[in-house]
């Protein structure tokens, strides 16, 4: 029996994939209904999107900045359940409102920033979790089959939420989406595996624990090698997300269908990164491998900042960097996630995690403003190849750090 093999039969791991594989599509609805919600339910209008965006992007950072102390202050899996039931809660409000008449653009900004902060509160709770629940031998093929689940939510989880609330009206579409949710919920409430009390730890203020963080990550240099290369991901990513859809529509032409098959086809890439990446890791070493698919990914990039505007040749630029792209990142970040947990004590990797969340959201929120004033100075095409050049940084952080040297995962503590 394979490693890949014994993890499908641990009934506690195949309970934990499946909550996240439907809270994966959940987060996907979410991020497509919110804004759709707010169109079709409430009239809102591109400035009132904005905010929307703003809002729920402000709560992803304050929750990582405050929340990691607290997940390694409690057992994760109740937290994971807990996270879950504030995401249902905050979207069935939803619909509630509108069937008494009382929906507000007020209460979509409020769900948008619950569902937001949860989420991340769920994905560093799970991150933190994993380790203790497969075993550190277990951990890449465990982070790999996790990585998949998001790669297919990628593909189906926008069209989901488009036929849904084709279907329905948006309001019920929105209970739907609370209802993935719930059966993450109950799924999580199904592992049978004990998980060991924390060590007792005094609560210090969030200010301090998310502090602690940072230094955490700080002292341990492959891990603040990652965390450096997580800043300018996040900062060169912003620049890329808030120019990439202009960049398509309007400076290469391409009807939105053709962009949709693009982004989906992003998904398809990322499934295969999923498988991907502990292969590089074999074959490479992980240092190595971690590089080289960044920097694969970034190259993939610059190549979309010389897409020609003919249809059909911009169209496979796009599809093709896509798959590439998202292949690379994923496998990257299959391979980083797990070196974090075996580099890290399992104690500490809720502050950590946190560390990680909103270094690198803050710098993307600073990186789609900039990406907005750039793209209005030098235009679309050639803010997006800056970008692309600063995608080209993040290996070279990687290079001058020990992480070029790291063979094999760490055994940890």
């Amino acid at each position: 029996m394979t490693p890949s093999d014994a993890l499908w039969r641990d009934r506690d791991f195949t309970r934990l994939w499946a909550a996240q594989a439907v809270s994966a599509f959940g987060a996907r609805i979410t991020r497509e209904g919110l804004p759709i919600m707010a169109v079709v339910g409430l009239g809102a209008g591109a400035a009132t999107l904005g905010v929307l965006a703003a809002i729920a992007s402000a709560a992803m950072v304050f929750a990582g900045l405050a929340g990691g102390g607290y997940v390694d202050r409690v057992r994760r899996r109740p937290l994971l359940i807990v996270a879950d039931l504030v995401r249902a809660a905050a979207l069935a409000a939803i619909p509630l409102a509108a069937w008494l008449g009382a929906l507000t653009l007020v209460q979509v900004f409020i769900a948008a920033a619950a569902v937001a902060a949860a989420s991340v509160i769920f994905d560093i709770a799970s991150h933190a979790y994993l380790p203790g629940l497969v075993g550190r031998s277990a951990l890449i093929d465990g982070n790999s089959k996790l990585a998949s689940t998001e790669a297919v939510a990628e593909v189906g989880g926008p069209a989901l939420a488009g036929v849904l609330f084709q279907w329905l009206t948006a309001p019920f579409a929105v209970a739907v989406n609370a209802a993935t949710y719930l059966v993450s919920a109950g799924l999580l409430a199904l592992i049978r595996a004990p998980e060991p009390t924390p060590e007792p730890e005094a609560p210090a203020p969030w200010l301090t624990e998310a502090v602690q963080g940072f230094r955490l990550a700080w002292a341990e240099v492959r891990v603040r090698a990652l965390l450096l290369m997580g800043v300018a991901q996040g900062l060169f990513g912003g620049v890329f997300s808030a120019l990439y859809i202009l960049f398509a529509l309007r400076t290469l032409g391409l009807p939105i269908s053709i962009l949709g098959v693009a982004i989906a086809a992003g998904g398809v890439g990322a499934l295969a990164g999923a498988w991907l990446g502990p292969w590089l890791g074999r074959r490479l070493g992980v240092g190595p491998a971690i590089l080289t698919a960044i920097l694969g990914a970034g190259l993939s990039a610059m190549l979309i900042a010389f897409a020609p505007t003919d249809r059909l040749g911009a169209s496979a630029v796009l599809i093709a960097t896509q798959v590439s792209g998202d292949a690379l990142a994923v496998a990257a970040g299959v391979l980083t996630a797990t070196l974090r947990q075996t580099l890290l004590p399992q104690r500490v990797l809720g502050r950590v995690g946190g560390a990680f969340h909103a270094s690198a959201g803050g710098a993307a929120i600073l990186g789609a403003l900039a990406g907005g004033g750039l793209g209005g100075l030098i235009g679309p095409r050639l803010a997006l190849f800056v970008a692309a050049m600063g995608f080209l940084v993040i290996p070279l952080i990687g290079v001058l750090s020990p992480l070029r040297g790291v063979r094999d995962m760490p055994v940890g503590d």
